[in-house]
């Protein structure tokens, strides 16, 4: 069996095809690291009224406003969801993904969080706050340097149990709790830049 005769051109497509594909497979799996894959298996509606998916984020929100937490809402989660966690984070940061929020053990029964969460007011039910990347408990909003827009991604996952974590967790202790327990995710990603 003969092979086909190939050119020098269609060797130098063939070796750019191919170096598009590894630089391909080497970003997609760089983004892979930012969202750990939990293993839900449906998909959440994560919504605000603040601002919509991919838009900038208020200066309300931010450590250049009044720092609030923004008001998210989100679908009806698949039977069988015992609480909600959400990770907000920052991919973007120049030293690597910066939290800027976590919050576990929401109701099941629950489908939004009003705007202004705070780390010392009451929280629904079970509810526990874990330590962002400020060192602080609670919601620290976008503070990024000053140059191209930052995005964070809020990461919402209906999980069949109840997390036995303490206040303070941090992002990567909730991460690993909810591996396995993950029903469903939703996701909303806002954009700010200074």
């Amino acid at each position: 069996m003969h092979g086909l005769p190939i050119s020098s051109r269609d060797m130098n497509r063939m070796s750019r095809t191919l170096w598009l594909l590894a630089v391909g497979t080497a970003v997609w799996g760089c983004g892979a690291r930012d969202e750990p894959d939990v293993g839900a298996r449906m998909t959440l509606q994560l919504t605000s009224s603040a601002f919509a998916e991919g838009q900038t984020i208020p200066a309300k929100y931010t450590a250049d406003g009044e720092n609030l937490s923004p008001p998210l809402t989100w679908s009806a989660p698949p039977a069988g969801t015992a609480s909600h966690a959400l990770i907000c984070d920052d991919p973007d940061a120049p030293r690597g993904t910066w939290v800027h929020w976590v919050i576990f053990n929401l109701p099941g029964d629950l489908r939004e969080l009003k705007e202004g969460v705070s780390a010392a007011g009451a929280l629904p039910k079970d509810a526990r706050q874990g330590k962002n990347d400020f060192g602080n408990v609670g919601y620290g909003g976008p503070a990024p340097p000053s140059g191209k827009p930052h995005r964070y991604f809020f990461k919402l996952y209906a999980v069949d149990t109840q997390l036995e974590l303490p206040a303070g967790a941090t992002k990567d202790q909730v991460v690993t709790a909810i591996k396995g327990h993950a029903l469903a995710e939703g996701r909303l990603v806002g954009k700010y830049q200074r």
